[in-house]
C-alpha cells in the first residue's frame, strides 16, 4: 500500500482509489498544473485532499458555494483534519484570526470564496503561508463560455505572483471542449494537462417521457420503482405543492428550497438521508454537497436551463454504481415556458441599471463607496420596497455579477459564533467582580474549547437546555458580555449577501456592454436549445446526445434509454442496426428512392431492412414525400 492509499484508508476508510484519482494526485505531487474533469459523484475532493495531507503545508480551496464549503469543512473536521473557511459575511476580526491560524496554526485546508482572494488582507497574509496546493472547484466558472461565468474567478491566476511555484488543480464536473481550453488559458497553465474521465454513467438509465399529466406519471412511476429519489422543480411553491400531492397519495415525501430556515433544512436533509423520507421535492438548492449513494431515481418535472445543470442534477442518482433512473418529463408547453424564460432572464439594460441604483439606495451606499463591502440581502423585502418583479431582480443581479460589479452569494446558514476577547487572567478578574456572569461563563467554557484562540460555533438552545432557562436569557447574557468587551458574539445568519466588487457608480459611469449582453443571451439560448433538443429528440440515444455535447467522440449507444429500448424491440443487434442504418443513409443522402428500390439496393436481409426503414420513418430520420419517395432528413 503506497502513502496515498494509506492516507485514503486512514481518513476515509477506502482501500483503493476510483479511476483517475491516483493519476491526478500524482500529477499534482509532481508539481504540475492539472485540470480534472470528473462527473458528479466522481470523488473530486479526494484528488486535492489526499496530496495536501501527503505534504507539509496548507491547501487553499477556492469555491463559490458556501453550502458546499461548510459541508466539506465539517466533514474534514469529523476526520480530525483541521480545516476552516473564509467567505463573505464574516467580520474582519473573524477573517483576521482565521488567516493567522493558517500561518501559525495547524490548518491543512483553507476554503475561501473567489471574491475574498483579491482582498488586501488575504493577499498580504497568503505570502506568509506554506501553501502546497491551490484547488479551484467549479472551475468552469472562469470561462465566459461556461454556463455559470463568475468574473471573480478571473482574479485567481493573480495568486501565482504571491506564491510562485505552487501547482493549481482545477476541478469541474461539466465542461464543453471550448471551456476545457479556456480554463487552462485563464489559469495560466504552463502546459496542457487534462485528466478526463468519461462522463458516461452506465448504471444510469436516461429517459424522457412526453406526458401531459405529469402528476399521474409521478404516482405511477414512484409506486413501481423502489428506493429513495429526488424530484426537481423550478420554484419554491411547487416543491411544497407536489410534496403534499405525493403524501396525499400515500408516498413519503418532503420539500426543500433555499428559503427554509437552517433547522428545517438540516432536519429534512437528515430524514431523507436516513430513509425516513423517501422522496425529496426540491429546487436546484438540494443536492449540492449531499452525499447519498443509494438514490434510485431523479425526476425533473420541468426542463432545466442547460444540459450542464441537467447532467449534474441527474448524476446525483446511482452513486453506488447500481441502476438508477434519470427521467425528464416534457410536453409542448415546456418549450413555450422555456422561450418565456429567455425574456425574463434578460431584462432590458435600462432595467438592469435601475435595479443596480435601487440596490445601492437600499443599502445606503454613496457614490464612490461600497467596494469590498458585504450586505445582508432579503430579496422579498427589496422587491416590496422598490416594486420590482423578483425574477427580474434576480436576473439583473446575475447580469451585474457577470459584468463584475457585484456578487450574490448563495444563502448563508451559519451557526452563531463566539470568541473571548478577554484573556484568561482578565476574565478571571471579571468573574470575581461580576458574580452574576460567573456561572454562565463557566457553562460556556465547559461546553466549548478553543474560545480564546478562535471563533467557535455555539448553540444557544443547547446552552439554554443545559442551564434550564429560556433561550432569550442566553441571548441577553451573550449580548451583555459583548457590550462589555468580554466576548465577540456573532448571532446566526441566514440570508445571502451582496458583495460590491467595485465602488458604486452613477448611471453615466455604469457601463453595461451591449456586446456582452448579446453574447450572454446568445449563449443562454444555445444552451437552452440544446436541452430542448435533448428533450424533444426521439431518434438518438440519450446517453450519446449527452456525451457528444461534452465533446466525447463517437460514444456508444447505451442500449437502455427510452430511445434504445424502442430500437431493441426490433430484435436486431446494435451492429446489425448500425450497419443497415449506415447503408440506408449512404443511399438516401443524395437521392430519393421508393421503398422497393431502396430495399433492392441493400445487401442485407430484406426483413431486417424493412424493420430499420420503418423505425427510421417512425422516428422522423427519413421522410416520405407525396410520390412515396424516401429521402434522408438533412438535419439528422
Amino acid at each position: 500500500m503506497n502513502k496515498y492509499e494509506q492516507i485514503l484508508t486512514k481518513h476515509w476508510g477506502y482501500s483503493s482509489f476510483r479511476p483517475l484519482q491516483e493519476d491526478i494526485i500524482q500529477s499534482v505531487m509532481d508539481g504540475k498544473d492539472t485540470l480534472a474533469l470528473l462527473p458528479t459523484g466522481g470523488g473530486k475532493s479526494i484528488t486535492f485532499q489526499v496530496p495536501s495531507l501527503a505534504k507539509e503545508g496548507i491547501c487553499i480551496v477556492i469555491t463559490p458555494l458556501i453550502a458546499l464549503m461548510k459541508d466539506q469543512v465539517e466533514n474534514l473536521q469529523k476526520r480530525n483534519i483541521k480545516a476552516i473557511s473564509i467567505y463573505s459575511g464574516m467580520t474582519r476580526n473573524e477573517i483576521d484570526i482565521a488567516l493567522d491560524n493558517c500561518i501559525y496554526g495547524k490548518v491543512k485546508f483553507l476554503y475561501i470564496s473567489p471574491e475574498r482572494i483579491s482582498t488586501e488582507i488575504f493577499q498580504h497574509r497568503v505570502k506568509h503561508m506554506q501553501v502546497n496546493l491551490i484547488a479551484i472547484d467549479e472551475a468552469h466558472c472562469i470561462s465566459e463560455w461556461g454556463y455559470d461565468f463568475r468574473p471573480s474567478y478571473l482574479k485567481i491566476a493573480d495568486v501565482r505572483e504571491l506564491i510562485p511555484g505552487v501547482p493549481f488543480l482545477a476541478l469541474t464536473a461539466t465542461a464543453i471542449p471550448k471551456v476545457v481550453d479556456d480554463i487552462q488559458d485563464q489559469l495560466q497553465f504552463k502546459e496542457r494537462n487534462v485528466f478526463r474521465k468519461s462522463f458516461e454513467r452506465k448504471n444510469i438509465l436516461y429517459i424522457v417521457r412526453h406526458v401531459e399529466d405529469k402528476h399521474k406519471y409521478l404516482i405511477d412511476t414512484i409506486n413501481k420503482v423502489k428506493g429513495t429519489g429526488i424530484i426537481y422543480v423550478r420554484n419554491r411553491k411547487k416543491t411544497r405543492d407536489i410534496a403534499i400531492f405525493l403524501r396525499e397519495n400515500k408516498i413519503s415525501a418532503d420539500f426543500y428550497h433555499a428559503g427554509l430556515n437552517h433547522e428545517d433544512r438540516n432536519r429534512k436533509q437528515n430524514e431523507w438521508k436516513s430513509g425516513k423520507t423517501r422522496v425529496m421535492v426540491s429546487t436546484n438548492a438540494f443536492g449540492m454537497g449531499i452525499d447519498k449513494s443509494d438514490v434510485r431515481f431523479v425526476i425533473h418535472i420541468e426542463t432545466p436551463d442547460s444540459i450542464e445543470s441537467y447532467f449534474q442534477e441527474a448524476g446525483r442518482g446511482g452513486r453506488d454504481e447500481k441502476k438508477a433512473f434519470a427521467v425528464l418529463l416534457y410536453n409542448n408547453s415546456d418549450k413555450v415556458k422555456a422561450e418565456r424564460r429567455v425574456l425574463s432572464s434578460f431584462p432590458e439594460i435600462k432595467e438592469i441599471k435601475a435595479v443596480y441604483q435601487a440596490l445601492a439606495n437600499y443599502f445606503k451606499i454613496p457614490y464612490g463607496g461600497g467596494k469590498g463591502m458585504s450586505y445582508d440581502f432579503v430579496i422579498s423585502d427589496f422587491a416590496k420596497n422598490y416594486n420590482f418583479n423578483i425574477l427580474n431582480i434576480y436576473s439583473s443581479i446575475k447580469f451585474l455579477q457577470r459584468e463584475g460589479y457585484l456578487v450574490l452569494t448563495d444563502e448563508l446558514n451559519s451557526s452563531s459564533k463566539l470568541h473571548f476577547l478577554a484573556g484568561r487572567d482578565e476574565l478571571y478578574k471579571f468573574q470575581i467582580a461580576n458574580a452574576k456572569f460567573d456561572s454562565f461563563i463557566k457553562l460556556i467554557l465547559r461546553s466549548y474549547t478553543g474560545l480564546f484562540s478562535d471563533y467557535i460555533s455555539i448553540d444557544e438552545k443547547s446552552l439554554a437546555k443545559k442551564s434550564n432557562v429560556d433561550v432569550k436569557i442566553i441571548y441577553n447574557y451573550l449580548n451583555n458580555l459583548k457590550s462589555m468587551g468580554i466576548v465577540n458574539y456573532i448571532p446566526q445568519k441566514k440570508n445571502p449577501f451582496i458583495i460590491y466588487t467595485e465602488e458604486r457608480l452613477d448611471d453615466k459611469s455604469l457601463h453595461i456592454s451591449k456586446e456582452n449582453f448579446d453574447f450572454r443571451k446568445t449563449r443562454y439560448v444555445e444552451r437552452l436549445n440544446a436541452i430542448l433538443n435533448y428533450a424533444s429528440s426521439t431518434n438518438k440515444c440519450r446517453s450519446q446526445i449527452l456525451l457528444s455535447y461534452f465533446g466525447e467522440k463517437n460514444p456508444d449507444r447505451c442500449g437502455q434509454c427510452d430511445v434504445c429500448t424502442r430500437r431493441n424491440e426490433l430484435d436486431l443487434s446494435k451492429y446489425e442496426f448500425d450497419l443497415i442504418l449506415e447503408n440506408i443513409k449512404e443511399k438516401l443522402q443524395n437521392n430519393k428512392l421508393s421503398i422497393d428500390n431502396l430495399i433492392e439496393s441493400l445487401d442485407t436481409d430484406e426483413n431486417k431492412n424493412l424493420k430499420v426503414i420503418q423505425w427510421l420513418l417512425d422516428n422522423n430520420k427519413i421522410i416520405k414525400d407525396n410520390q412515396d419517395l424516401i429521402s434522408w432528413k438533412s438535419n439528422n
